[in-house]
């Protein structure tokens, strides 16, 4: 009898933590959920999975990269992501340096700063495929509503 009530303590939260996701606030500590975000995010590419990565988006997102400011839509984000883990499979996808996180004084607003190297390959258009390298490095913007956390930004640049 005694056993049961050990075992039954010892995996409550085993079992809280496979039925939870990191959308949802369930820590008194933002930062970590932000790093769960990242972390999902790698997991995304890792997997070729553009739903998990695109599971944090809000509906409105500004884009700074390559020169330009933009505001994709949603359904733009959505389809350029969808095609670009389609045709993508990474061997490697990983952070080069731990990511820093920071969060508001009020915990609504939070950045993650990543570089991460990548390799892999690519399907091109004719069937073939190619090898895939780089290293880049970019801020996630994150805004907090509700309990939950969503991805509002996104600076970013690649290595020469």
């Amino acid at each position: 009898m005694k056993h049961r009530f050990w075992i039954s303590i010892l995996t409550v939260p085993l079992v809280l933590a496979a039925c939870g996701t990191t959308n949802v606030t369930s820590s008194n500590d933002p930062r970590a959920e932000l790093l769960a975000l990242h972390e999902e995010a790698m997991r995304a590419h890792r997997e070729s999975n553009a739903e998990l990565l695109l599971r944090s988006e809000a509906p409105e997102f500004v884009s700074a990269s390559r020169g330009q400011v933009t505001q994709p839509s949603l359904e733009v984000r959505q389809a350029r992501f969808r095609q670009y883990l389609g045709v993508t499979r990474f061997t490697e996808y990983v952070d080069v340096v731990p990511p820093i996180v920071r969060v508001s004084d009020d915990g609504t607003l939070g950045w993650v700063i990543v570089q991460v190297r990548g390799s892999g390959v690519q399907t091109t258009p004719d069937g073939g495929s190619q090898p895939l390298a780089f290293e880049s490095a970019w801020i996630e913007l994150y805004e907090r509503r509700g309990n939950q956390w969503f991805r509002v930004g996104n600076v970013s640049n690649f290595k020469p």
